[in-house]
């Protein structure tokens, strides 16, 4: 290819193009949600009103993973405001909607090294995405980037800790709800069909299966409020690929770094797919047991 084939980007601020504001980058990410580069999400709403704190700029959804995003647009630099509102934004929602897990994001042309510093204040606390608009003419139009330079600043894994303190069942059927709790004590039960003596850990951050005071990790159980999520410890394969998907299992991302199935499941269909996750539990048990 010959330089002269090459086309001539010329990067100019989005806030000086004429006819272009926030209103309209916030049109122009809500017709396709799929610019951000955040996976399969859909928006959910925008402009939407939070109590006595303004307006979100834009309400996204990532359905099959049980997320959603916050999101804040700015052009020009980010300035304290804007980040403590996206923030506020973010808790406000994560308070309401507690069934889904949330993430922060501000969109901004320009990110300055004062917007890292006070961000690492939050580090470990707050999940956050940052992303940097840029603007590019090119043959008379513009082209507009989304760039994610700073992933979820995030406090971690659920799980990061699991010999943490031990609690009792009441403290997680505060914090998620009887209902998901009921249905960890009956997965406990299909357990004890095929290798007897479990019963439930409460720890904080999860539900461990325990036998003679030593928990086994082949399954670890995180109570939501309306349904329970199961981590089931299995390389990934087709053959489980195939059976979760036949058997109509809800199943979240699969976790490559620690090896898990993440099975979603809610009250109302538990007894239709109690021998489906039976089995999965059985083959995680055995491999497990190695």
């Amino acid at each position: 290819m010959d330089f002269k084939d090459l086309a001539n980007l010329e990067q100019v601020s989005i806030k000086n193009i004429p006819n272009i504001n926030e209103k309209w980058i916030q049109d122009y990410i809500a017709n396709d949600p799929s610019v951000l580069g955040l996976g399969d999400i859909e928006l959910k709403s925008k402009e939407k009103v939070q109590p006595n704190a303004g307006r979100l700029d834009l309400l996204l959804q990532d359905s099959e993973n049980n997320i959603r995003y916050e999101v804040e647009i700015q052009l020009g630099k980010t300035d304290e405001s804007h980040i403590i509102r996206t923030i506020e934004y973010w808790d406000i929602e994560r308070k309401r909607y507690q069934s889904y897990d949330h993430c922060a994001v501000i969109i901004a042309e320009d990110l300055t090294s004062r917007f890292f510093n006070v961000i690492q204040l939050f580090n470990g606390f707050i999940p956050l995405i940052a992303i940097k608009m840029k603007a590019y003419k090119i043959d008379g139009k513009i082209a507009i980037t989304f760039d994610k330079i700073l992933d979820k600043v995030k406090p971690g894994d659920e799980d990061e800790d699991l010999e943490d303190d031990i609690v009792d069942k009441s403290y997680w059927e505060n914090r998620a709800s009887k209902e998901s709790i009921e249905m960890a004590l009956e997965v406990c039960n299909i357990i004890n069909e095929f290798e007897q003596g479990f019963v439930p850990q409460y720890n904080k951050c999860a539900v461990l299966m325990s036998k003679n005071r030593t928990p086994y990790r082949f399954l670890i159980m995180f109570p939501k409020k309306t349904f329970l999520r199961l981590d089931i410890v299995l390389e990934k394969s087709k053959e489980t690929d195939d059976f979760i998907e036949e058997n109509d299992l809800e199943s979240l991302e699969y976790n490559v770094r620690k090896g898990r199935y993440k099975i979603k499941i809610s009250k109302r269909e538990f007894s239709n797919k109690k021998e489906a996750i039976k089995k999965l539990l059985e083959k995680a048990y055995n491999e497990f047991s190695k």
